[in-house]
């Protein structure tokens, strides 16, 4: 994974298989943001809890209904996964499984702000091969297919080159960074004020260079983390625990432990300082560790 991105390209190519699922994904994304964009902004939408502080609202349903018809029509050996259909997913065990966040950034998406997105990607035996992050509020559309470079609106992006801690720019909870309990201060950074809410968009900003890295010390659901995990590596970033593991996806608990992500040279800076941190492993005391 830490081999550069322009001699990978060199010895690999995407697979047409691949090429083609992301042609469908980013059809089916596209339309499916372009619902999402139609309720935002609403004074009539329909919000209510899931759980505490974790709000659903009607667009987020319809979205994922839609993609959902969309895709499993067009695929239906492939198997899915969504943020809002967890519960009652009984199609994880196949080869290839759709993941999919309908809106991530909900809290966003009802406050009125653009940094929301439609998050999809591919996963193959863990692994992700397509991705699209639609941000129709911002005009963004990201794509990325394994071996086959990232786009946004078209246009191939790179991470940035920012090979020190001192100055780069950060996405991530500041206030992390000032905790007493670190074994030494933290350098200078630049934060992002505020922080966009939706994980996808944080990584999507890692993989145009727009920011250089995001880091988030907490468990991260898969569909957080696979559209835009992707992204980044097909960029020439790399986005795993703060631990450095790759993460491998659709396990028995469709979570991981947490985020790291930038260049490959901050991102090793980084892992340096965060190598002390425990956190739990979502899958570590799992049996059955994949489908």
């Amino acid at each position: 994974m830490l081999h550069p991105f322009s001699s990978r390209i060199c010895r690999l190519r995407a697979n047409d298989d691949d090429i083609a699922d992301l042609h469908l994904l980013q059809e089916v994304v596209t339309e499916a943001a372009a619902i999402a964009h139609r309720y935002f902004g609403s004074k009539s939408l329909k919000v209510w809890d899931k759980s505490v502080d974790n709000p659903v609202t009607e667009a987020d349903l319809e979205v994922n209904e839609f993609i959902r018809r969309k895709l499993m029509s067009a695929r239906p050996a492939y198997g899915w996964l969504s943020e809002e259909t967890t519960l009652s997913d009984h199609r994880r065990d196949q080869a290839k499984v759709w993941v999919l966040d309908p809106i991530d950034g909900t809290k966003a998406f009802i406050n009125g702000s653009p940094f929301w997105c439609v998050g999809a990607g591919l996963v193959e035996r863990g692994e992700p091969k397509v991705a699209v992050v639609a941000a129709p509020a911002l005009g963004q559309c990201y794509t990325a297919v394994k071996y086959g470079g990232a786009k946004r609106n078209g246009i191939i992006i790179r991470v940035s080159d920012q090979s020190s801690i001192q100055g780069c720019r950060m996405v991530a909870t500041e206030e992390m960074f000032n905790h007493k309990s670190w074994p030494e201060i933290w350098p200078d950074m630049v934060f992002a004020r505020p922080k966009p809410n939706a994980t996808l968009l944080r990584l999507c900003a890692v993989a145009s260079g727009e920011w250089d890295a995001a880091m988030a010390l907490w468990r991260k659901s898969d569909w957080d983390l696979a559209p835009g995990s992707l992204i980044v590596e097909e960029a020439g970033g790399l986005a795993t625990t703060h631990l450095g593991e790759d993460y491998r996806f659709n396990q028995l608990i469709p979570a991981q432990r947490s985020l790291l992500s930038a260049g490959t040279k901050l991102h090793s800076l980084l892992k340096a300082r965060l190598d002390h941190v425990q956190l739990a492993n979502p899958n570590a005391n799992e049996t059955q560790t994949s489908f």
